[in-house]
């Protein structure tokens, strides 16, 4: 039978793709050209050489504190032969650089180092530097050599600006240009300290919040009371003694104000009397994932061998489980700002978006523009990890600017920003797995609801987002929907739904990496009462936590060490490779532990270790983490001693960079499996600043963090931003269940859900 593996099967070449997406109405296709946008064909749209022998590289991918900046400089350094202080990037300007559509999922440096994109065009210049270089010098192609910038042949050098210096290529990229190879890498492969740091550390790196423009005012929103309310009237005389006050705009429920000074503006907006309908009211938060399962669904029915009742009737041993997620928080640490300049013809925004093509046009919606008079250019913003404020603040300022005809900057306040963002996703998964009487997983069942509303705005949708919504846009349309037939192909839908134990199989085809021929997974999504959007590792995180705590489950049930159940249990090297590294660095002995263990201690402080893994469905790569912890059995605090990561994301382009992206994604995801959790009432959510919103606190005792790199040189470039966060709750979880026997099914674990799992 022929097997198509879950990663060929994410590179779409022929296969059939199923998705359920976080904007249920968007296609696939409309998905796919978001992340990946329009961008050049041309190589004078991705690179200019001036007569000094100095480049210029445009990019859409933007530099949002991951290192994507240094990465992308190298990867033009390298394949262009030339020191990387020679190259200067210019990132995401609508006016210069290309539509990359979004920097979004880890992907951006996988799309310019695998695809036609940036290296190609780097690598396409150079062969087309050469072959100038060997008509000048008289020499062929192949007797010449290139370093420094500078074509060799013999004794005779020519400079690459000698040879194009100010003058453009005129060629289109060629999907033959032969790329470096990453054993002949000089510059891509070494440890490149981040180029923007020293701007950054000294205060010269301008961040869309120190953006000033001439005759700049200041604007504040002022966001509905409760969820759903409807704006009935305004009484702008409540605000119009203040000194400085300029206009109350309103444009259907977008309310804002608009004054000369920030503080100004501040007082307005706390002043403004508003009336306002109240919404329907909220699902009870202490019951809400039972609420989701009585909704209306929009259904997937992703794999189906049509045999899953009768093996788990004849198995041996079934152990079922749910799993319980809340909605999560971006929680940047800085409240998102823009500044606008909204003219009759023509308007400039400053923004952190992540998306400036898809900015400029949902924006030129908004404000009933052409897009092509709409001018979008990145300023750094408050870290995100997806869609934090940053959209909705550049809508606020842009529609705040059109009504006072001026730039205006909006600055969110800690509450704008946590009371009304996309929040990442709530899930209930129920799983039921099979065993035959020597502990073998024969059948594995999923069933999962999540709630979805809005998304990303994309390039003409707006209403998305808050602002655009109460603008009155509206967001990507909910449909309930039941389950077609699972279809008689390869199928996936990138969001780790299968786990890495089963096969994937539809007839003769499979997608899946593991063992498992028995299989039913059906995802529904629900409308949510909350706008939601990606958050670092959307859905895959919580799939994975689900998947990879029941496998732990599963194998106390069967008796066997977790490490060798879960070898067991798979086929697909690389991830295997990755299991076998993290085990290996942290030392891992093989023990086993029964379903309802006696403690091994009667010590107040138990320590457990647990393992978690994943091949991140997606193009990012492959990761297996174990996790050390000590549980206070009377306090129920757990603390993190030790996190140690294997990672294979392909060829390694900057090895501290993906370091740093693997320690950072685990803090972030200690953070989330131990702290996070967005909270609301019958009317509002009530999580709105960092006394209510739980994360990692500062100061806390950071684990000690180990990374194991697997440079797999001939494979494609994965992303390595989301691959460690996914598989963090999953391995504190069973390090917990190690350590004392409690089985934490629910995020957060917190001290009081530990101490009840413990009774």
């Amino acid at each position: 039978m022929s097997q198509i593996s879950r990663r060929e099967l994410l590179k779409g070449s022929g296969a059939l793709i199923v998705t359920f997406g976080l904007a249920p109405a968007e296609s696939f296709a409309q998905a796919v050209a978001t992340l990946v946008g329009n961008p050049s064909k041309e190589v004078d749209g991705w690179l200019a050489i001036a007569a000094d022998g100095s480049v210029t590289a445009y990019t859409g991918k933007c530099e949002l504190g991951q290192g994507l900046y240094t990465a992308q400089t190298q990867l033009v350094a390298e394949e262009l032969c030339v020191p990387i202080e020679r190259v200067k990037l210019i990132q995401c300007q609508t006016s210069v650089t290309p539509d990359q559509g979004v920097t979004s999922g880890a992907q951006s440096h996988p799309q310019n180092f695998n695809h036609m994109n940036l290296a190609l065009a780097a690598a396409t210049g150079r062969e087309a530097l050469l072959q100038m270089a060997a008509r000048h010098l008289g020499a062929p192609v192949e007797q010449l050599t290139v370093r420094d910038g500078v074509v060799s042949h013999q004794a005779r050098k020519v400079a690459y600006g000698e040879l194009i210096g100010g003058r453009k290529f005129n060629l289109p990229l060629s999907g033959t240009a032969k790329r470096r190879h990453p054993r002949d890498w000089t510059v891509l492969g070494t440890p490149v300290k981040r180029l923007d740091m020293p701007a950054m550390a000294t205060g010269h790196l301008e961040y869309a919040h120190n953006v000033r423009v001439p005759g700049m005012a200041h604007g504040r929103v002022v966001r509905p009371p409760t969820v759903g309310a409807t704006l009935v009237a305004v009484d702008e005389a409540s605000v119009r003694d203040i000194p400085g006050f300029l206009r109350v705009v309103v444009k259907n429920n977008f309310v804002g104000v608009v004054c000369e000074k920030q503080w100004q503006a501040v007082q307005a907006a706390s002043r403004l009397k508003a009336t306002w309908k109240p919404g329907p009211g909220l699902p009870a938060q202490a019951t809400f994932h039972d609420y989701m399962r009585t909704r209306p669904s929009r259904d997937t029915l992703l794999v189906d061998s049509k045999d899953i009742e009768a093996k788990l009737a004849s198995a041996a041993t079934v152990v079922r489980a749910t799993y319980l997620h809340p909605y999560h928080m971006h929680a940047s640490i800085g409240a998102s700002c823009a500044v606008a300049d909204v003219k009759k013809d023509g308007a400039t925004i400053w923004s952190p978006t992540q998306g400036v093509y898809p900015q400029r046009d949902s924006c030129a919606m908004l404000l009933g523009m052409p897009r092509e008079s709409v001018k979008v250019n990145f300023a750094r913003g408050s870290g995100c990890y997806g869609i934090n404020g940053a959209d909705t603040v550049s809508y606020d300022a842009a529609l705040l600017s059109q009504a006072v005809g001026r730039p205006v900057r909006v600055q969110l306040t800690r509450k704008d920003e946590m009371a009304w963002e996309n929040f990442g996703l709530a899930f209930v998964i129920d799983q039921r797995v099979g065993l035959d009487r020597d502990g073998n997983i024969l059948a594995w069942d999923y069933e999962a609801w999540s709630p979805v509303r809005g998304g990303r705005p994309g390039y003409n949708q707006p209403g998305n987002q808050v602002t655009g919504f109460l603008a009155g846009f509206e967001p990507a349309a909910f449909a309930p929907r039941s389950p077609a037939p699972a279809p008689s192909g390869v199928l996936a839908n990138g969001q780790n739904v299968v786990p890495s134990y089963v096969t994937g199989c539809i007839g003769t085809a499979c997608s899946g990496t593991g063992t498992v021929k028995s299989e039913r997974m059906l995802s529904r999504s629900v409308e949510s009462p909350f706008w939601t959007g990606p958050l670092r590792s959307p859905a895959r995180l919580q799939n994975t936590f689900a998947h990879e705590c029941l496998m732990d489950e599963v194998a106390a049930a069967a008796k066997a060490d977790p490490v060798e159940y879960r070898l067991r249990h798979l086929r697909d090297p690389r991830l295997m490779a990755v299991v076998r590294a993290a085990a290996k660095a942290a030392n891992w002995e093989p023990r086993t532990r029964t379903q309802n263990p006696e403690p091994r201690t009667q010590d107040a402080v138990r320590s457990g270790r647990g393992i978690a893994c994943v091949l991140y469905e997606g193009d990012n790569g492959y990761c297996s983490m174990v996790a050390e912890v000590d549980v206070n059995i009377a306090t129920g605090v757990v603390t993190v001693k030790r996190l140690v990561m294997a990672l294979d994301v392909g060829p390694i382009s900057n090895p501290d960079g993906v370091r740093n992206q693997a320690e950072g994604g685990a803090l972030h995801g200690m953070s989330r499996a131990l702290f996070e959790e967005v909270t609301w009432d019958a009317e509002k959510v009530t999580s709105v600043d960092w006394r209510t919103y739980r994360t990692l606190p500062v100061g806390s005792n950071i684990p000690q963090l180990e990374t194991v790199l697997i440079n797999t040189m001939d494979a494609e470039a994965n992303g390595a931003g989301e691959t460690s966060i996914t598989v963090t709750a999953a391995a504190i979880g069973n390090a917990i269940f190690d350590a004392c026997g409690a089985r934490l099914r629910q995020v957060p674990f917190t001290p009081e859900r530990v101490k009840a799992a413990l009774k």
